[in-house]
């Protein structure tokens, strides 16, 4: 025979008060006597009550689920936002539906209505790329944060990482080795990232005096690119002792070729790169030293954000979070 499972009534009969007294309670609410707040909390665990999120949804008005709407259909940035968003969500009981636009303005538009239709209490928005993405907020009946892509629209939430602060990070450890002739390669000229990335390198030679090796060299975030990199870099400036990558795929190919070239890494030739891409970084030989995004502490910070938005308390503007090398 089935057992029946404890209700509020129950709850309530038990402690010898009333249902409304006995949901303040169990709520945490803050005008219930602490002695009856003992007394309810003490005949729920006696009666194994479990509240049912449906009827807490109805009392508080939210259904406690999230819709996180992303665009990078191959997951490499997004994946790890998503495990750290996951992760908070978790913590607070909250269902999660997750929507890929691949790409598509139209696809994204259907996904909003969908979630919205589903009642969700709240959006994350995941990005491709850190270039502003258009805002999706206007007109939304819930609150939305942005994450790793920001939104263009300041008034919103976002959360990116510190290129230019992970970039310093990456160049003050080589000039720390005693490297003093830096090279940069690194992916393609209108990417905000590869920009940001190139930002930083410069700051930090020049706060040490230190001029660049030569002109950044601009491509794609592929290994190709980064062995093709190493071939005209390392022929053209044979004394280039280091070389800072914007991405772990460019710097594995730059390691690779240097290595057919003669250079041994690090002891001739120090590189670092970029995303702490474990499949890459972990890798190479020898494993790359690289510049970590944190982008699950980055998806954690945004949920967690998103809550609070949810409880009227949002934090309009582009967030920075810091690297670690």
């Amino acid at each position: 025979m089935a057992v029946r499972r404890a209700t509020i009534n129950d709850v309530a009969s038990l402690a010898g008060v009333s249902v409304a007294t006995a949901s303040k309670a169990l709520n945490g609410r803050q005008d219930v006597r602490a002695s009856t707040r003992q007394r309810v909390l003490a005949a729920a665990e006696e009666l194994a009550f479990q509240p049912s999120p449906l009827a807490r949804g109805l009392l508080s008005g939210q259904t406690r689920t999230v819709g996180l709407l992303t665009s990078d259909s191959a997951g490499r940035f997004s994946i790890p936002v998503l495990l750290g968003a996951e992760d908070a969500f978790g913590a607070g009981e909250m269902a999660v539906l997750l929507c890929d636009a691949r790409g598509d303005a139209i696809r994204e538009q259907h996904h909003l209505r969908a979630l919205l239709s589903r009642r969700v209490d709240g959006l994350i928005v995941v990005g491709e790329s850190t270039d502003p993405r258009p805002s999706v907020s206007k007109d939304l009946p819930v609150p939305v944060v942005y994450a790793y892509g920001p939104s263009e629209d300041p008034s919103d939430v976002s959360f990116v990482p510190d290129d230019v602060g992970g970039a310093m990070l990456a160049v003050r450890h080589l000039l720390a080795l005693g490297r003093r002739r830096i090279a940069h390669v690194t992916g393609p000229v209108d990417y905000k990232a590869a920009g940001d990335r190139a930002e930083g390198l410069a700051a930090a030679l020049g706060e040490a005096g230190v001029a660049q090796a030569g002109e950044t060299l601009w491509g794609t975030w592929s290994q190709r690119w980064g062995r093709h990199a190493a071939e005209m870099l390392l022929t053209a400036g044979p004394e280039i002792d280091a070389v800072f990558c914007g991405s772990d795929q460019i710097a594995a190919g730059f390691v690779e070729a240097a290595r057919e070239l003669g250079r041994r890494v690090p002891d001739d030739l120090a590189v670092v790169g970029y995303d702490n891409w474990e499949v890459l970084a972990a890798e190479t030989r020898p494993p790359l030293t690289t510049v970590d995004p944190s982008l699950e502490r980055l998806g954690r910070t945004a949920a967690q954000h998103l809550f609070a938005a949810i409880g009227g308390k949002a934090t309009p503007g582009v967030h920075k979070m810091d690297c670690k090398l």
